[in-house]
This record gives structure tokens, sequence and C-alpha cells, in this order.
């Protein structure tokens, strides 16, 4: 009998990945916090809600238009921390970086961090370094992990969807990995496409003082907005039905995805925030 193998698929966020998720990894480390599958588990620790989550990255090209593996490693793992409905304050940072890689590269990627961290707010307070023989990476590996504070009163979970929520989304979808993708093939486009690489930690911050009344959250990143609305439909046991003409998609990026044989549901985003089921009814 063949012996079962990982694949790219296994981390592309979408069937292989939930199917890794629930058949290994939940069994073995099962618990109520990751049961919950959310972007980091909320934790009462003596009267306080602390978030804490965590998130590799690479990403080939390391640099491509509206960002780079710096901005993600710190951007994504703030916005994880907001998808919790914390406000981000801590970050560690590891690197595991390919012997042979440019020391110029790597303070390229340092100084973008430090900048980054300065935009969201966020102190990086710890980390690690370690070098691999050639060829046992891809350049660089970076893992972040972080910490946040929950105020009284919010709890935003995937799997709190409720019948009736709508579904709102911050903006266009999909420019993220279509700028990566045509920067790592050499694909020319009429009009730069920008990855959307930013912070949401704000804006969520903004939406939880006005609207105490939003259940979920979530980035819609490794397999976009429709792997990320399954996800919280199965979590939720809840159906969710949209109007495919409502999402907002840039007209470059419908261009790239009828070219390239994309659908951009699927593409991931760096700076986009599915508001995926916030009440009408229930707003206070």
């Amino acid at each position: 009998m063949e012996e079962k193998k990982i694949l790219l698929s296994h981390g592309s966020g979408g069937k292989l990945s939930f199917n890794l998720i629930k058949k290994l990894f939940l069994p073995n480390f099962n618990n109520p916090y990751l049961e919950r599958l959310d972007d980091g588990a909320v934790l009462n620790i003596e009267g306080l809600k602390l978030a804490y989550t965590t998130d590799s990255y690479t990403v080939d090209p390391l640099f491509f238009k509206g960002g780079n593996i710096g901005e993600l490693a710190v951007y994504g793992t703030v916005n994880d921390l907001a998808m919790c409905g914390a406000t981000p304050l801590y970050l560690s940072c590891s690197f595991i970086i390919e012997e042979g890689f440019s020391l110029s590269l790597l303070e390229k990627i340092v100084l973008s961090m430090r900048e980054a961290s300065v935009v969201a707010r966020v102190d990086i307070v710890t980390g690690d370094t370690k070098v691999v023989n050639r060829g046992a990476a891809d350049k660089i590996f970076i893992n972040t992990s972080g910490v946040g504070m929950v105020k009284e009163g919010v709890n935003i979970s995937g799997s709190n969807a409720k019948v009736g929520d709508v579904v709102i989304i911050n903006g266009p979808i999909g420019s993220h990995e279509i700028a990566v993708l045509s920067e790592r093939e050499g694909f020319k486009f009429e009009t730069d496409i920008k990855s959307d690489t930013a912070p949401l930690s704000s804006l969520v911050a903004d939406m939880l003082r006005v609207n105490k009344g939003i259940h979920t959250l979530r980035d819609p990143t490794r397999g976009g907005l429709s792997t990320t609305l399954n996800e919280i439909a199965l979590s939720s046991n809840v159906d969710i039905e949209i109007n495919e003409d409502d999402i907002p998609i840039q007209e470059e990026v419908k261009a790239a995805c009828e070219i390239l044989g994309y659908d951009p549901l699927y593409l991931a985003n760096e700076g986009k925030l599915v508001d995926s089921v916030y009440s009408l009814g229930n707003c206070p």
C-alpha cells in the first residue's frame, strides 16, 4: 500500500487543509480553544481576555508590488488578532534563513517589519534565528506569534454566525494573489495590480466602537473569500447565500483572472476582512 504524503494543496487553505486539521491535528491537540478553529485563541486568564495567535510566512517573490514578506509577517498576525476582536499588543518573530541568503535583503525585510510594527502599533518583543543548509529552505521563512487584549463584552468567533445576518467585506478582493503571481511569473498587465497588504486592527477597533453586535470577523487569506465563507458556514451550522455581482472586484483583477483561468473568489487577500456576519436585526 502506497504511503500517503503531504501535498502543496494541504497548505492552500482548502479542503485538504481542512481535512488535515480535522483528522490529524484536532484529535491530537484537542481542547476547547483549538476546536473553535478561529484565527486565534481567546484565553481567560485571571479576569483578563487575551487573544493569542501564530502564523508562518513564505512567499515567492519576497518583494512584490504593494508589499513584501516582512510586512506580511507583521500585518498577517496583527490581522489574525484583530479577527478575534483583540487590540494587538506584542509579537514574537522567528526567522529560518537559508545559508547564502543576502544580508542586505535580510536587512530590507527587517526594516520593513520595523516600519510595519510602527504602523500597526505593536512591539516585537522576542524572537529566534536559525540558519539551515543550502536547499533546506527557500531563502527565508518567517514565523510571528502575537498577543492582544479583548475588551469585556466582545465575543467574536467563526462559529457565531446567526440566521438573518448579512455579509460585509471592506473592499475589492483578489489583488494580493494576482500581484504576487504576476511578479513571480513575469506577467505584464496594462495596469499594475498591487497587493492589498495592510493592517486591519484600527478598522476593527472603529467597528467595535460603534457596534457591539458583530458576530464574526475573518480575513480571507489562503483560499480566499469562498473558502472563508464555507468555514464560517460549517462552524456556525448555517447556510450563507451571496450575490456574486455584489462582490467588489477590480476590473484589472477580473481581466487577469479571465486570462489566467482563476476564480477571484478563491484568491488570497492580505488587507480584507469579512465582517462576515453582522446582524442588522441585533444591532444595539
